[in-house]
């Protein structure tokens, strides 16, 4: 069974999906001549005396049974929660992964950072994989022994039928912002492609919507699964108070009981908020989860605090690639940061991807620091200094102080470099990502690693 004609064997199984680049219908002739067997294609998309062909309305659709079928339905036999939204996804499942194990039930992972398949831990290549890879990353984690899956369902994932076919026992809603729109287009197609998602749960299912975002009680206006709400801000089924924020963690109080975090911000509050909602809709005793809650650790990239030898200086290295989360975590820095203290914000946009964002990224970088620095992401195809231009283009040079530096390497450099004792520089964009694309190739880069060498470089300054 293959998507990719080049990896075509012989007897296999090809399935020609239309996607939103390429139309695997215009590669049948190479997956035959590679030596499949059978063909499924889109209603009279194909038709040949040489091979078996089974045509279908929709084959992305066809692909999601195919595959389920084949691995002998994996997501029926564990209790797989899918998270979907526009920021915490990789946050919240990689902490409910912790904390299940935590609790002593073999948990698996699907998440942007890395599969876990029960111990057995493997490079993330997609959000979402496709039918096939993620049925048989399911399959595997049945195998090795997993009760449950905690995995981030993407929009495009939602929108390719990548997950049709799989059985979710509880969908979570985390926010919506604006994100993503070179694809969706619209920020109302966005929604509703998220909104399908709850939509298609099954009644034995659970829903669970973070109300503080408007949009989150309109995921449950059609979902047939049992409707729960969360949140800090609004009336919901589950609710905590914030006691303590500061850069070292958090304070919090969930129903009566003090909870330690070493998590940061009112935003990863909310994390740990769905985080114990969910343990309690999968049935884990109140103080038992409240126990693994103040045990869990912050996510590879989120959020990673890395400071000069001296502890004079504090970097902190976060994915933040939208406007909704750059601000979300500026505001964090900015409440817990000491009054004297600047603030130095590295911030870039990537290549091939939504550029309506670019100067809304930098206004809120350069409106919420003491210095911004804007830099290269991931330029991908496009020229790193026509992103730079965009992101500046139209901005009041009142709004502060801001440089434009193209070579990442160099702009971390120059924000050690300028920064004083007591100040905090914030690396966003990247986080766990451990390389820059660009043209096509993947250079080797971790903005964490850059930071430690910028720290040890300059350390006769501090």
């Amino acid at each position: 069974m293959k998507l990719d004609s080049r990896k075509v064997e012989k007897g296999d199984l090809f399935i020609a999906v239309k996607g939103s680049q390429i139309d695997g219908h215009a590669f049948i002739e190479n997956a035959i001549e590679k030596g499949a067997s059978a063909i499924v294609c889109n209603n009279d998309a194909f038709t040949s005396e040489e091979v078996t062909v089974i045509n279908v309305k929709d084959s992305s659709f066809a692909l999601g049974k195919i595959a389920a079928n084949f691995y002998d339905n994996p997501s029926a036999q564990l209790k797989l929660v899918g998270v979907t939204g526009t920021n915490g996804k990789s946050t919240i499942v990689s902490l409910l992964n912790q904390m299940f194990n935590l609790l002593g039930h073999k948990s698996g992972l699907i998440s942007t950072i890395y599969y876990d398949l029960g111990g057995e831990q493997m490079p993330s290549t997609h959000t979402t994989p496709n039918a096939i890879i993620l049925n048989k990353l399911l399959r595997k984690m049945v195998d090795n022994g997993c009760e449950y899956c905690f995995a981030e369902v993407s929009s495009h994932a939602i929108h390719q039928n990548r997950i049709y076919g799989i059985e979710f026992a509880g969908g979570l809603f985390s926010n919506i912002t604006l994100d993503h729109l070179d694809y969706h287009k619209t920020f109302k197609e966005y929604i509703n492609v998220k909104k399908a998602f709850f939509d298609n749960l099954g009644n034995g299912a659970f829903a669970l919507v973070n109300t503080d975002d408007k949009h989150g009680k309109i995921m449950l206006q059609n979902t047939k699964a049992e409707k729960h709400t969360f949140g800090i801000k609004s009336m919901a089924d589950f609710n905590l108070r914030i006691i303590e924020n500061n850069i070292t963690g958090l304070i919090l109080n969930v129903k009566g009981n003090e909870v330690y975090s070493r998590l940061v911000g009112e935003y990863n509050a909310s994390n740990l908020l769905a985080v114990y909602a969910v343990s309690q809709l999968l049935g884990i005793d109140h103080l038992n989860a409240l126990e693994k809650l103040s045990l869990l650790k912050p996510v590879k990239g989120r959020f990673e605090i890395v400071s000069n030898k001296d502890n004079t200086i504090t970097g902190i290295v976060d994915y933040a690639h939208s406007p909704d989360a750059l601000e979300k975590i500026l505001t964090t820095i900015v409440k817990v940061k000491k009054k004297n203290n600047r603030l130095i914000t590295l911030v870039g946009c990537g290549g091939d991807r939504d550029r309506s964002k670019r100067p809304i990224m930098a206004k809120i970088a350069i409106v919420n620091s003491d210095l911004a620095i804007l830099t290269s992401d991931n330029p991908r195809t496009e020229n790193p200094k026509a992103i730079l231009d965009e992101m500046s283009k139209g901005l009041d040079l009142n709004l502060g102080k801001f440089l434009k530096i193209t070579d990442r390497r160099e702009a971390i450099n120059t924000a050690v470099m300028m920064a004083k004792s007591g100040d905090i520089i914030l690396v966003a964009g990247k986080g766990h990502e451990d390389y820059q694309d660009v043209n096509g190739v993947k250079h080797p880069f971790d903005d964490k690693t850059v930071l430690k060498e910028a720290f040890e470089i300059n350390a006769i300054k501090f």
